[in-house]
């Protein structure tokens, strides 16, 4: 199946996403784009001449090529419009999530130094040389201006600049060019077909959204986005009212999703496919997915560094989707290695990947990516797993979430993998807790199903009969809810700090 909605030899002279827009707005401009959270549409011709307009007025504020334009904006098509006419001038966009805590935004402002900073209503600017409303948008989409003169084409001018979570630390900027975005959409992702309507999961300033607008354009993509703060009735009502073919969403949205009173009353008949990644997923909630929405279930692997690595296929068994991260897309090189860097196969190493869709680096650090990208290209994810004959790949958990109970090692993403597959439990997440005698032990915080109550030391036995003893969680807290980040991630350092008035049970 085609995948793009040009043909190979329009296709061919698009060597930016700016040409790109402008090449499918011409030949399908009465196709949705975006629909906002209001029900406001956006085609894709609409796009391409708001974009313009919005650009000549980034210009008047002195936005030139080089320059950062950065967008304090919940997701909404003002962004995609933002990120469009910045384009146009040469600059780099980058995304500051509304949720980010007030010292991560003022860090990407004291690192970025934008030109302009566009801020959404009720929320407040940083240090920019200009800060526009979206009312100051709105003027310059009704003045109809046009964009200056086109830059020369060029595949590998960054555009973006994309931000880790910042759970370790201060966020690091992962830039990316139109060569990258394309690299990604070349991959053929079985959530991007011909004129789909896919519903927006995460923030736009994730890289979710800023890395995948090449594959959106080229396949006339609509994206119909949920209003903020996300929840599951507007989830639901939106799939419906849109006829949604592409269901997206991380497993808790799907859980929840799932257990709405009034699920059964909506016409969810126009899934093809749904999504799900970012977090571990148990068989159980494959197979009830695949139930209950009538269409098959993928699940995805990437970085904020790496636009996509790996993912599942539809018709891939629920195992394999629970307990994998599926196989290299096309176009990615993937292995895991021993320490001295050798590949290896069928047990535990470090994850990396070599591809056209890796970031060409962290803004304005080079020591940094260093570390990350070697000589070669290859990418170190940071992550621990396991590749098997089929290359189909298992993550253990991240480098840093490995930790040692007396001389053995624990992989937080594996035992989070079996709590969760318990019929009592729907979300789990595991850290570590510093011991006088062992050195560290595990920490469980598990979110019960509804009306269920899990005992520590059935947990315990549940996770001994999948694994080692001493994986089993030292200590078990159950609570209603588990801390996220602003890109929706387990806040994995919110519950290291709640550890340590913890003691262990007798």
């Amino acid at each position: 199946m085609s995948t793009s909605v040009l043909d190979p030899s329009i296709l061919e002279r698009c060597p930016t996403t700016v040409e790109l827009l402008r090449q499918v707005a011409d030949r399908h401009g009465d196709q949705l784009a975006y629909v906002d959270a209001d029900g406001s549409p956006l085609s894709f011709s609409e796009w391409d001449a708001q974009a313009d307009a919005i650009a000549a007025g980034f210009a008047d504020q002195g936005v030139k090529e080089g320059d950062v334009v950065a967008l304090l904006l919940p997701s909404c098509s003002d962004y995609a419009l933002c990120y469009q006419a910045a384009m146009r001038l040469g600059a780099l966009t980058t995304g500051i999530n509304p949720r980010m805590g007030a010292r991560e935004i003022e860090h990407i402002y004291a690192r970025t130094s934008p030109r302009v900073t566009i801020v959404g209503d009720g929320l407040l600017g940083g240090r920019a040389t200009a800060t526009l409303s979206t009312g100051d948008l709105g003027q310059m989409k009704r003045s109809g201006g046009t964009a200056p003169c086109s830059l020369e084409p060029f595949e590998d001018r960054a555009v973006a600049i994309v931000w880790t979570s910042g759970t370790t630390g201060l966020p690091k900027g992962a830039v990316y060019s139109h060569r990258n975005l394309q690299a990604i959409a070349a991959a053929e992702l079985a959530i991007a077909r011909p004129f789909d309507r896919r519903i927006s999961a995460t923030p736009f300033a994730h890289m979710a959204f800023m890395t995948h607008l090449w594959e959106e354009i080229n396949c006339a993509i609509a994206t119909y986005i949920v209003p903020t703060p996300w929840r599951a009735a507007d989830a639901l009502r939106i799939m419906q009212e849109g006829r949604v073919t592409v269901g997206q969403g991380v497993p808790t949205q799907w859980r929840l999703i799932l257990d709405h009173p009034q699920f059964e009353r909506f016409d969810l008949s126009h899934l093809r496919i749904a999504a799900t990644g970012g977090a571990s997923v148990s068989p159980e909630l494959v197979r009830e997915m695949e139930r209950r929405l009538r269409c098959p279930v993928v699940i995805a692997y990437a970085s904020t560094e790496a636009g996509l690595i790996s993912g599942s296929d539809p018709g891939d068994p629920p195992e394999l989707i629970a307990n994998t991260v599926g196989r290299a897309r096309k176009g990615v090189e993937l292995q895991v290695i021993d320490p001295e860097g050798s590949p290896v196969v069928g047990v535990i190493g470090a994850v990396r990947c070599r591809s056209s869709a890796i970031m060409k680096g962290y803004w304005q650090d080079e020591a940094t990516t260093s570390k990350v990208v070697d000589d070669e290209g290859w990418l170190n994810t940071g992550d621990l797993g396991s590749i098997d004959e089929a290359g189909v790949l298992s993550l253990v958990g991240r480098s840093s979430e490995m930790f040692l109970r007396g001389a053995y090692k624990v992989y937080a993403t594996e035992v989070e993998r079996v709590l969760s597959s318990h019929p009592q439990v729907s979300q789990a997440a595991v850290v570590p807790k510093p011991d006088r005698v062992l050195g560290e032990i595990g920490v469980a915080f598990v979110v019960p199903v509804s009306g269920a109550s899990p005992d520590h030391q059935q947990l315990r036995r549940w996770v001994r009969e999948f694994l080692a003893d001493y994986k089993a969680p030292d200590i078990t807290v159950v609570v209603d809810q588990l801390p996220v980040t602003a890109v929706g991630k387990v806040d994995k350092h919110q519950l290291t700090l709640r550890t340590v008035r913890l003691t262990r049970p007798v």
